[in-house]
């Protein structure tokens, strides 16, 4: 039977879905959890440089190097586990150990990417999270003491999730040592892959809230900006009602605006569109966690409705404002140019009146200089007349003076004749 033609990139796009696995892990186990924002655009950035970091850290463990072209890898690290994944915008370092010291979250387990590596990573990290993974008390009131003493309690946000197969808690606040801290105490019946699962949101949550929180810093570092430009295009509006407004420079003031404003959405609108993706996969991630209240404490998703969400709605707010005050601008810029026309129509309109009343006097004066021309032309025709006719007065007996006094009605009226008839011709 002939095979049917697969599609070229049937395997490769069935592949992307199985591509990112989630980590197996039991309890106890510690991660150092590591997210770098590279420099440069993220569409055009050198995407090869994060596999050089990536193979640099490989060859300090000694351990099996990616793929070519690789956009994550999962894998042994000598006695670790590294779980890499490349990102538009970012890449992260996950690093997996079941050795779990006494002091909790001991800035030494970050001492798992060398300090020779860090130095030579040229990227900025966004986030970085150190992560217990124990055993849960059977009494909560065990959790509640060890929270006390990990994290800050005006913050915390701690709650039971996946059906009870674990408690998590964070404060998100950075410690002195650069870096969150995320407890997880897991059910004893919780599976080795549910846990990983519950690491890896736990990571991505805090990873994707920092990266959203670039557009916050974002609408903070252009209000200003924005405030200035609302307030000009607020008094040109304004100044449009005066009589004596001076419309065309309105217009140019309008229209400097519009294009200050197409510039900024220009330069905001891949950050703040990002931050909106960003915001949906925190939404999306706390609610796959289907926590449930731990000891009448806050949970994950009432500390992001008091803390996070107000940001993300500033930076909504804000990009509503500049959608809406580009739609002013232009707006007031076709009622200025609809008013700009009809001023100039007025001006087209008086420019045609001069002109029919400079043609009126024109062919008053044309006239006259007709008639005076007929004179001039008149008193040369007579003359010559004369001068042909002076030969025959003598004979006739006619004077001069009666001859020429004869002549001058018929030449009149024969040059006054010639000429209207010429002037018939030319119109």
């Amino acid at each position: 039977m002939a095979s049917i033609k697969d599609h070229p990139l049937r395997y490769a796009l069935n592949s992307e879905l199985h591509a990112r696995p989630f980590p197996s892990l039991g309890a106890p186990h510690v991660a150092a959890y590591l997210a770098v924002r590279p420099p440069g655009d993220a569409a055009t950035r050198d995407r090869s440089v994060d596999l050089e970091h990536l193979s640099a850290l490989l060859k300090h463990y000694g351990a099996p190097l990616p793929a070519e072209n690789a956009t994550h890898y999962y894998g042994p690290m000598g006695k670790f586990a590294l779980k890499w994944e490349q990102h538009t915008e970012f890449v992260t370092y996950t690093v997996f150990s079941d050795q779990i010291s006494d002091r909790p979250f001991d800035p030494a387990e970050f001492d798992v990417f060398p300090a020779d590596w860090r130095a030579g990573l040229n990227a900025e990290r966004i986030t970085s999270i150190l992560l217990r993974l124990v055993q849960r008390p059977e009494n909560n009131g065990q959790i509640s003491d060890v929270l006390r003493d990990w994290f800050v309690p005006e913050s915390l946000a701690v709650a039971n999730v996946l059906d009870d197969a674990a408690t998590v808690a964070c404060d998100f606040r950075i410690d002195s040592a650069g870096h969150m801290r995320v407890a997880i105490f897991a059910a004893p019946q919780t599976g080795e892959r549910r846990l990983g699962r519950i690491v890896q949101r736990m990571c991505e949550i805090e990873t994707y809230k920092s990266m959203s929180m670039l557009g916050f810093a974002k609408v903070r570092d252009f209000g200003g900006q924005l405030n200035d430009l609302d307030r000009e295009l607020t008094n040109l509006m304004a100044a449009m009602r005066a009589s004596d407004a001076m419309a065309e420079d309105t217009l140019h003031k309008l229209l400097d605006i519009s294009v200050q404003l197409e510039t900024l959405s220009a330069q905001t609108s891949y950050r703040l569109g990002a931050t909106e993706a960003y915001q949906a996969i925190v939404t999306q991630r706390i609610s796959a966690l289907r926590e449930t209240r731990f000891m009448s404490r806050q949970g994950f998703d009432e500390f992001m409705m008091r803390r996070y969400e107000p940001a993300m709605r500033t930076v909504k707010s804000s990009e509503m404002r500049l959608q809406s005050m580009s739609a002013r601008a232009i707006r007031a810029s076709e009622l200025l140019r609809t008013r700009v026309d009809v001023e100039r129509s007025a001006q087209n309109q008086e420019i045609l009146a001069s002109m029919d009343r400079r043609s009126d006097l024109q062919l008053r004066l044309q006239h006259t200089v007709e008639g005076l021309s007929v004179v001039a032309i008149s008193y040369y025709a007579v003359s010559l007349a004369s001068y042909a006719l002076y030969p025959l007065a003598e004979p006739f007996g006619i004077s001069k003076g009666v001859l020429t006094a004869v002549a001058v009605p018929i030449v009149v009226l024969v040059v006054w004749w010639m000429l209207r008839r010429l002037r018939s011709k030319i119109h």
